[in-house]
C-alpha cells in the first residue's frame, strides 16, 4: 500500500481548452481537487506537467486554486519522464511511490506510467482522476496499465491508504475531502 511517507503526486496537463473536452469533466476536476487537497494535508509532494503550454494553453483554474504552489513543469514529450525537470524534480522527492492523475489517459498519462514502471517506480492511477475525450480511449489505457503493472485505484481507496486509520491526526480534514460532491 502507498504511504504519505513514500507517496508523490503527478498531475498531468489539466489545461486550457482541452481540459474542456475530457468526457466527465467537472468528476475529473472534482476528483483532482481532492487529491491535492489530501497531498497537501498529508505533505505529500505534488508535480504538475503542462503540455506545451504556449499552444494548448496553462493548467485550469478549477486545479491550480487548489495548489499550495503552483510552478508546472513544460514538456514537449509525451510522457513526463522525457523531460529532464521532471525526473530531477521527482528524483528530488526522494519517493518511489507515484499516484498518477490527468490527461488524456491514453497519450500522456499511458507514455509516463509506462515509463515510471520502466524506472521500477511504483505506480498507481487513480482512475476516477484520469481522463480522455473518448470513454474508449481511457478504458483501453486503463486496461493497458493494469497489464503492465501498474495499480487501479479511486480517489477514496488513495486517501483511505494513505490514512490507514481513522484514529490519523488529519482524518477529519481528509474525510470531509471524501464527502465533497458535484
Amino acid at each position: 500500500m502507498f504511504s504519505p511517507e513514500h507517496s508523490v503526486l503527478v498531475v498531468i496537463d489539466i489545461q486550457g481548452k482541452l481540459a474542456r473536452l475530457i468526457h466527465a469533466k467537472d468528476a475529473l476536476f472534482l476528483q483532482v481537487a481532492k487529491l491535492i487537497h489530501a497531498a497537501t494535508l498529508l505533505d505529500i509532494p505534488v508535480l504538475v506537467t503542462e503540455q506545451v503550454p504556449a499552444k494548448i494553453g496553462k493548467t485550469i483554474p478549477e486545479i491550480t486554486t487548489h495548489l499550495k504552489e503552483y510552478h508546472p513543469i513544460e514538456k514537449s514529450s509525451f510522457s513526463c519522464c522525457g523531460n529532464d525537470e521532471f525526473n530531477h524534480k521527482l528524483k528530488e522527492t526522494g519517493r518511489r511511490q507515484v499516484l498518477i492523475t490527468g490527461i488524456e489517459t491514453h497519450v500522456c498519462v499511458y507514455q509516463t506510467v509506462c515509463d515510471l514502471l520502466d524506472e521500477n517506480y511504483d505506480v498507481q492511477v487513480a482512475g476516477d482522476a484520469v481522463g480522455s475525450r473518448s470513454v474508449d480511449d481511457k478504458n483501453c489505457a486503463l486496461d493497458r496499465v493494469k497489464v503492465l503493472g501498474a495499480g487501479l485505484i479511486s480517489t477514496e481507496m488513495i486517501i483511505c491508504e494513505w490514512l490507514r486509520t481513522c484514529e490519523h491526526l488529519k482524518f477529519r480534514e481528509v474525510s470531509n475531502l471524501i464527502k465533497e460532491t458535484l
